[in-house]
This record gives C-alpha cells, sequence and structure tokens, in this order.
C-alpha cells in the first residue's frame, strides 16, 4: 500500500530562490523576498484583504473592499456582513485556501475592525493566521 509520506510544493524545494514578495514593502531593496508557497499565500492573503476594489489595475474587482466598512456604524451585523463577504471572496479567489476561523475583536467607539483569520492551506498541511487592524 502506497502512502504520502510529505506533501511538498515542487516551489519550496529550492531554497535560495524566491518564490514571490511579501509585505511591507520597506525590504533593504523595496521588496521582501518570499522564499516558501506558505509565506507567499499568507502574503497574497493580507494584499487582498487590504486592497479595495477598484484600485487593481486590469483587474477593477479583485480586493476584499473592507475600508469602506469602517466608515459605517459597527455593530454585531458588520462583523456579520463582513464575515460572509471574507469567506465568499476568498473561497473564489484562493481555492487552495479554507478558512478555518474568523475571530472579530471590534471597537465601536473608536470605529475600527479588529479581526485574526485561520486558515488551512489544502494539500499542504499548513495552518496560519493573519492580524488585520482597520482604522
Amino acid at each position: 500500500m502506497a502512502r504520502i509520506l510529505e506533501n511538498r510544493n515542487p516551489i519550496d524545494s529550492v531554497a535560495r530562490k524566491a518564490v514571490g514578495f511579501g509585505f511591507p514593502l520597506n525590504g533593504p531593496a523595496v521588496f521582501v523576498p518570499t522564499y516558501t508557497s506558505r509565506a507567499q499565500t499568507k502574503a497574497n492573503l493580507i494584499n487582498y484583504l487590504l486592497t479595495n476594489k477598484g484600485e487593481r489595475v486590469f483587474n477593477p474587482n479583485f480586493g476584499a473592499d473592507l475600508r469602506n466598512l469602517v466608515f459605517e456604524n459597527i455593530v454585531e451585523l458588520t462583523s456579520d456582513e463582513l464575515q460572509e463577504r471574507i469567506q465568499n471572496d476568498i473561497r473564489n479567489y484562493f481555492p487552495q485556501v479554507v478558512i478555518e476561523e474568523i475571530q472579530f475583536n471590534n471597537v465601536p467607539d473608536s470605529n475600527s475592525i479588529n479581526f485574526s483569520l485561520t486558515y488551512n492551506i489544502l494539500n499542504f498541511g499548513i495552518t496560519d493566521d493573519i492580524q488585520i487592524l482597520l482604522q
């Protein structure tokens, strides 16, 4: 009987070659290189969540458009709407990513959105999380 010992992306096999670039864009040469699929997936998710619709050239529908919600009253309904929007968008744009949990720690008085996104990358068994604060 055959069994899989380890699922590994072929891109990750050469440690000296960068896969892409991450955030923030303030490295020694402006771009911070990422060397693994895990780091690049995290950078792609952060890029998506912090991009507004219409900001991406030739792809005006790309982006979670979360900053527009900061200017609305933050109530329980806002968190539910936001959670549904994030889950649907990530399902559409990142089919290899499955959201495990989204936890909100919103502060309505300061009108800020603070959430933690825990996700799993399919076929690799990698679980990671992202902290996002929008003010």
